[in-house]
């Protein structure tokens, strides 16, 4: 506990460094915008959503609740024509953008605490061992802010050319948390 400690100021600054990334990715070059699309008939998608009074979750369609249901001829038939998808739906209103940044900078500092853990518990806090320990913090940022896309591509259907975008995020969030924690190691105390 005392090593995490003495990392307070590199965790920190490493959950600040990439949620100013993050920021700069999603408000500024605005690369994933291309990644989210409406549908034609909106309104109409969403007087039939809002007809069947979903609560929030994730829906998928065509629905079957058991796998042996999957393969009958009907589901196959719902497969063939269409459409296959999910949706995710949230409560009713508008997006609250700061408890939203609040909880991902929230998990900006969790996942840095987590990967100076690691770091801590392989390399100590020896200065002879900075280099390695920020190469591990870096890596470990990359798994986490990474890796979940890739299941998002293989599982619900997300683009693989927007899951390499968001590995690519993931590789800026991992170099910079990497940086600070290289920058900021403790010396010799």
């Amino acid at each position: 506990m005392h090593a995490l400690l003495s990392l307070w100021l590199p965790i920190l600054l490493s959950a600040v460094v990439v949620f100013v990334i993050s920021s700069l990715i999603h408000m500024v070059i605005k690369w994933h915008a291309p990644d989210y699309r409406g549908f034609a008939n909106e309104e109409a998608v969403r007087a039939a959503i809002r007809a069947g009074n979903p609560t929030r979750g994730r829906y998928v369609i065509p629905y079957c609740s058991d796998m042996k249901e999957m393969g009958g001829e009907a589901m196959m038939q719902k497969y063939r024509e269409g459409p296959v998808g999910q949706v995710m739906l949230a409560p009713a209103g508008a997006p609250n953008m700061g408890r939203l940044l609040g909880q991902w900078f929230l998990f900006t500092v969790v996942v840095t605490v987590v990967a100076a853990f690691l770091a801590t518990q392989l390399f100590g806090l020896d200065p002879a061992r900075a280099r390695a320990a920020a190469k591990l913090v870096g890596a470990v940022s990359f798994i986490a802010y990474g890796f979940g896309t890739i299941t998002e591509s293989i599982w619900s259907a997300r683009p693989w050319s927007s899951s390499a975008k968001y590995l690519l995020d993931a590789a800026f969030y991992g170099v910079g948390a990497g940086l600070v924690f290289y920058w900021l190691w403790p010396e010799v105390g």
